[in-house]
C-alpha cells in the first residue's frame, strides 16, 4: 500500500466524491455561521445544519467537504498523550434526501479498499445493534462476514445531539496490528487500545428526536459521514499517532529544532512538544478566519492555545517569540488546501508574536503575583494555596493550573485543586447560562421560521430606487397572514425588491411600499436565510395583501448619503494599507446615512499624523473623480485580480468585484457611488481602541462633513462671544486669561500662607519641650494640602530643629501634616510613625518618610484632640 501524504489523501476523497456526483465544497470559516449554539465548528456536519433540517436549499442534495474543525472538550489532556488534539480536519460526504444507506456504505467500502488500497481483511464494519437493513448491505451485498460486523449499542452506534434530527451509524474499524495492541487476550475491535482505530463514520439520519425521547421517521432522509483526515493517515503511513503523519511530523520536527530537544527522550519534553505543535496548529487556523486573542467566547479559546503554547516553549527553553516561526510551518503544509493561510500569512504572524510578547509581560507580572501569594502563606504559616487565589491566577494571568502546581511544589506547597474546580465550574455555569436559548438551528426561533424555504428574493436595487413586484408573504410579528392593516406592525416578502438588506455592514435601506389601497412604511430591510429580503415597518394607511402587486420605493437621499460612506470605507481600507502597512485588515464596518464605522486590525493607537496622512489619501482619491466599477467574476479570477476578501466570510463561487480607479479593488455586495467625486468630502472625526489588537475610525463624508463643520464653527463663535473677542483672537485671548489665572492664583497662595501664619498667632508660643525635643503642633483653618506643605516649610525654618505637626480642617475634612527635622530624627523622632498615631484619633490614616509625612481624616470636630495628642506619641519615640 502506498503511504499517501495527508495533501494527498485530502485531494483524493474530494475528487473520488466528486466522481460519485458531489459538489465539493470549500472548508467553512470556523467561525460558525448564525448558529449561537456553536462556539466554534467542531465537525463536518455542523455548518451544514440548515441543508439538513430543511431551512435552506442546498446547492446540490449531495455535497462534499475537508472541513477545518476544532474541539478543546479534551484540552487539558493534549501533549499528555499522542492521541488528543484541538484542531482537525474532517472529511465528508453529505446527502440531503438524496442517496442513503446502500451508496454511503459501498463508497465508503470503495475508497478505503480500491483508492486508498487498505487491506480489505483489516477492515471491520459496526452498525447500530437494532439497525438490520445496513448489516445486511455489509453482509449480503459487500460480502462481510457475519463474525467481523460488531453490533454496538446506543452509547456508540446512535447519533443524536438533543432535540433534532438523529439516527444510527455505520463506523469502519482498521487493525493496524499486533504492534498497537495491548495484548490482552479478548482484545478486538471497541477495545480501548490503539490498535483498532476507527476511520470512518456514515451516520444514517432518519429519525427527528423530539427532545423527550419519542421518534418518529423523517421525510427526508439524509447521510452525514465523517472520517478524520489526519487518522486516515496515520494508518495509511503505519505511524504511532497524528504527531508522526508528514505535515504534523514536520512541525514537529521544527519545535524540537527550534527548542534544541529530541523527541521520545523525555516525557515532559514530548508532552510540550505535542501541545505546541497541536496548538500552534489551531492558532493558525483561527487567526486565518479573523479570530482575535481576547477574554471571552472564541477570543478566549484562542488567547488560552496561544498562551499554553508559548509557555511550554518556555518550559523547553525556547528565548523569545517563536510561534511565527513555527505558523510559517503550519501554512507551509496545509496551504495546499487552505489557500486563505497563504494570503493572510503577515497577518498572523503579527498577532501570533503580538500576543506573544503580551504574555512573556503577563506572565512575569502574574510570577511576581505568585509570589505575593507565597509571601502571604509564609506569613500565615499555610502550606496550601487556595482555590480562588489559584483561579485567579488562571483567569487573569493565563497560568494553567499545573504552571502553578509546578512552581509551588519546588517549593514545598500544594494546591485546593478541588477549590480551584469548584471556582472553575461556577464560571462555565456563568458562560452556559450567558448562552442563548435556541432551536435545534442554533438560532432564536422566529416567526420566519415557518415561511417555505422555496420563497426567495431578488435584489433589483443596484440599478433601481423604484420597482413594482408581487407580495410573496406577510407577516405580523408572530403569524404569517393574508393581510396587514392600517396599523400593524409586520413583514412584507416580495419576489423583487430595489430595497438593499443590511449586510457586510451597510444598513438596510428604508421608504415604502405602497398600492393605490395601501401604504406601507419601511423602517429597516433584513436578509433571512435561503436569500429571503423581509421588509420590517408597519402600515400607515389602508390594507395590503398577499398576491397583489405593490410599487417599492426606496428614500434616495437615505440610499445616496448610505452609498458615500460605504464607498469611502473602501477607500479608507486601501489608505490605511498604504499609511500603516499591509497586516491591516477589516474586521468590522457600519455604514448608514449619517456615517460610516470602520474597524481594523493594528496594534497601537494611530498617531495624528497618520491620521492626518489617511485622510488626505483619501480625499485625494476622492478629487481625482475615480470611475467605481462593479464587475461579476469568479472568486478565484477576482482574487488573482487582487480583489481585497473579507475575513473569515463565504463567498460563492461568482462574486461582485468593485473597483476604485486603479487605488482600490474589493469583493463586495454592497451599494455605491458611480464616481468618488460624489463623495465629495471625507472627515476622520475620531480613531480608538474597541478590543485587543482591533482600532476603530468613525468618519463623515459629503453634507455630513459640511455640518460638521457648521456645528465646530458654531461652537468657535459661541467661545468667541464668551470671551468678548473675534474668532480671530480667540487663542490670544486664552493665553491671556491663563497668564492672568496664573497670576492670581500666586497671589492667592501668598495671602493664604499670611492668613494661616496670622491665624497661628505668635508661633513660638505654643512650643514645647518633649524629651529635649521642640515640638509645634497646632491648628488651622481652611489651607489645602499644598498651603500646609508650605507652611510646614516656613515653621520649619524658624524653629529651627524640632518637630511640626499641623491639622487643617478643610470643608468637612481633615488634612494633617507632620515633620521632623534632622536632629530629631536622630533623637527617635519618625513623622510616618507620629502621623499615622495622629491619623487615627481623626479616623483616618496616612503615613510617609521619618521626615516628612501626610495624612487624612474624616472627623474634623477631633482635629483639636489629634494635635493635643502629638505630644504623648513622640514621647514615645524619643529615645
Amino acid at each position: 500500500m502506498k503511504k499517501y501524504g495527508v495533501n494527498e489523501l485530502r485531494q483524493m476523497f474530494l475528487d473520488f466524491m466528486e466522481s460519485k456526483g458531489h459538489l465539493v465544497m470549500k472548508s467553512f470559516s470556523l467561525v460558525p455561521q448564525g448558529d449561537k449554539s456553536l462556539l466554534l465548528i467542531n465537525a463536518g456536519m455542523a455548518p451544514l445544519k440548515p441543508y439538513f433540517t430543511g431551512a435552506e436549499i442546498p446547492p446540490r442534495t449531495r455535497v462534499t467537504t475537508c472541513q477545518k474543525c476544532i474541539r478543546t472538550g479534551d484540552i487539558e489532556n493534549v501533549g499528555k498523550t499522542a492521541r488528543h488534539g484541538t484542531f482537525f480536519e474532517m472529511l465528508g460526504n453529505f446527502s440531503f434526501g438524496d442517496y442513503f444507506k446502500t451508496e454511503a456504505i459501498h463508497w465508503s467500502w470503495e475508497f478505503l479498499t480500491e483508492v486508498v488500497g487498505l487491506d480489505a481483511d483489516r477492515l471491520y464494519p459496526s452498525v447500530y445493534q437494532d439497525d438490520d437493513e445496513a448489516f445486511n448491505i455489509w453482509n449480503k451485498e459487500v460480502g462481510i462476514p457475519a463474525e467481523r460486523i460488531f453490533r454496538f449499542g446506543k452509547e456508540d452506534n446512535f447519533w443524536e445531539h438533543g432535540a433534532g434530527p438523529c439516527g444510527p451509524c455505520s463506523e469502519i474499524y482498521y487493525d493496524r496490528g499486533e504492534k498497537y495492541g495491548c495484548g490482552k487476550p479478548g482484545c478486538t475491535v471497541g477495545c480501548d487500545c490503539d490498535r483498532y482505530m476507527e476511520v470512518w463514520n456514515n451516520v444514517f439520519t432518519q429519525f427527528e428526536n423530539d427532545g423527550n425521547g419519542n421518534y418518529t421517521t423523517l421525510k427526508q432522509k439524509n447521510i452525514d459521514t465523517g472520517m478524520g483526515l489526519e487518522r486516515l493517515a496515520v494508518v495509511v503511513q503505519d505511524v504511532d499517532s497524528i504527531f508522526d503523519v508528514d505535515t504534523i511530523c514536520a512541525l514537529r520536527n521544527l519545535v524540537c529544532e527550534i527548542s534544541g530537544k529530541e523527541y521520545e527522550k523525555n516525557y515532559q519534553d514530548d508532552v510540550s512538544i505535542r501541545l505546541i505543535t497541536d496548538h500552534i496548529r489551531s492558532a493558525t487556523f483561527m487567526i486565518s478566519d479573523g479570530i482575535m486573542p481576547t477574554n471571552e467566547g472564541r477570543g478566549y479559546v484562542l488567547r488560552r492555545l496561544i498562551r499554553r503554547a508559548a509557555r511550554h516553549g518556555r518550559l523547553l527553553g525556547i528565548k523569545g517569540t517563536f510561534l511565527a516561526k513555527l505558523s510559517e510551518e503550519v501554512i507551509n503544509g496545509s496551504k495546499a488546501g487552505y489557500p486563505e493561510l497563504e494570503e493572510k500569512k503577515e497577518f498572523i504572524f503579527k498577532v501570533l508574536t503580538n500576543e506573544e510578547n503580551q504574555f512573556n509581560k503577563t506572565i512575569d507580572q502574574g510570577l511576581r503575583i505568585l509570589g505575593d501569594m507565597e509571601e502571604e502563606m509564609k506569613t500565615a504559616g499555610e502550606k496550601t494555596l487556595s482555590g480562588e487565589n489559584a483561579f485567579k491566577l488562571y483567569d487573569t494571568y493565563g497560568f494553567p493550573l499545573d504552571l502553578t502546581k509546578e512552581i509551588l511544589e519546588e517549593k514545598g506547597y500544594t494546591i485546593d485543586e478541588d477549590g480551584f474546580q469548584k471556582a472553575m465550574e461556577e464560571q462555565r455555569v456563568k458562560a452556559r447560562t450567558s448562552r442563548e436559548v435556541t432551536n435545534y438551528m442554533g438560532a432564536d426561533a422566529t416567526v420566519y421560521d415557518e415561511i417555505d424555504v422555496n420563497v426567495t428574493t431578488e435584489f433589483e436595487g443596484y440599478d433601481n430606487l423604484i420597482y413594482d413586484s408581487e407580495i410573496t408573504v406577510l407577516t405580523t410579528e408572530k403569524d404569517i397572514v393574508t393581510s396587514l392593516m392600517e396599523g400593524q406592525k409586520g413583514t412584507v416578502f416580495v419576489k423583487e425588491t430595489p430595497f438593499y438588506a443590511t449586510m457586510g455592514g451597510q444598513e438596510g435601506d428604508c421608504g415604502v411600499i405602497e398600492t393605490a389601497n395601501g401604504k406601507f412604511v419601511v423602517e429597516d430591510t433584513i436578509k433571512l436565510r435561503g436569500g429571503k429580503f423581509g421588509h420590517v415597518g408597519y402600515m400607515e394607511s389602508g390594507m395590503l395583501s398577499t398576491g397583489e402587486t405593490v410599487s417599492l420605493k426606496v428614500n434616495e437621499q437615505a440610499r445616496r448619503d448610505t452609498e458615500k460612506n460605504h464607498s469611502a470605507t473602501h477607500l479608507l481600507q486601501k489608505a490605511l494599507k498604504t499609511v500603516l502597512g499591509s497586516h491591516v485588515e477589516q474586521k468590522g464596518s457600519l455604514v448608514t446615512p449619517d456615517r460610516l464605522r470602520f474597524d481594523f486590525a493594528h496594534f497601537q493607537a494611530m498617531t495624528p499624523d497618520e491620521i492626518a496622512e489617511a485622510e488626505a489619501l483619501v480625499n485625494k482619491e476622492i478629487q481625482a473623480a475615480l470611475p467605481v466599477e462593479t464587475n461579476i467574476m469568479d472568486i478565484e479570477e477576482a482574487k488573482k485580480s487582487g480583489a481585497m476578501a473579507l475575513f473569515g466570510e463565504k463567498y460563492d463561487q461568482k462574486v461582485r468585484v468593485v473597483s476604485m480607479g486603479d487605488f482600490s479593488r474589493e469583493l463586495c455586495g454592497g451599494t455605491h457611488v458611480r464616481n468618488t467625486s460624489s463623495i465629495m468630502l471625507f472627515k476622520i472625526v475620531s480613531e480608538a481602541g474597541v478590543a485587543a489588537g482591533v482600532r476603530r475610525i468613525e468618519a463623515l463624508t459629503g453634507n455630513g462633513v459640511i455640518e460638521y463643520y457648521k456645528k465646530q464653527e458654531a461652537m468657535l463663535h459661541e467661545a468667541a462671544k464668551a470671551l468678548k473677542a473675534q474668532p480671530a483672537e480667540v487663542a490670544e485671548k486664552i493665553a491671556h486669561l491663563q497668564a492672568d489665572v496664573k497670576a492670581l492664583q500666586s497671589e492667592n497662595e501668598s495671602l493664604k500662607s499670611k492668613l494661616a501664619q496670622g491665624s497661628l498667632g505668635d508661633v513660638m508660643n505654643q512650643i514645647v519641650d518633649v524629651k529635649g525635643v521642640k515640638l509645634l503642633a497646632s491648628r488651622v483653618e481652611g489651607i489645602d494640602m499644598n498651603g500646609l506643605r508650605d507652611l510646614g516649610d516656613q515653621l520649619k525654618e524658624k524653629i529651627g530643629e524640632g518637630v511640626v505637626v499641623l491639622a487643617a480642617v478643610n470643608g468637612g475634612k481633615v488634612n494633617l501634616l507632620a515633620m521632623a527635622t534632622d536632629a530629631a530624627q536622630k533623637a527617635g523622632a519618625h513623622a510616618g510613625n507620629l502621623i499615622k498615631g495622629v491619623a487615627a484619633i481623626v479616623g483616618g490614616g496616612g503615613g510617609g518618610r521619618p521626615n516628612m509625612a501626610q495624612a487624612g481624616g474624616k472627623n474634623p470636630e477631633k482635629a483639636q484632640e489629634a494635635i493635643d495628642a502629638a505630644a504623648g506619641i513622640l514621647e514615645q519615640q524619643i529615645h
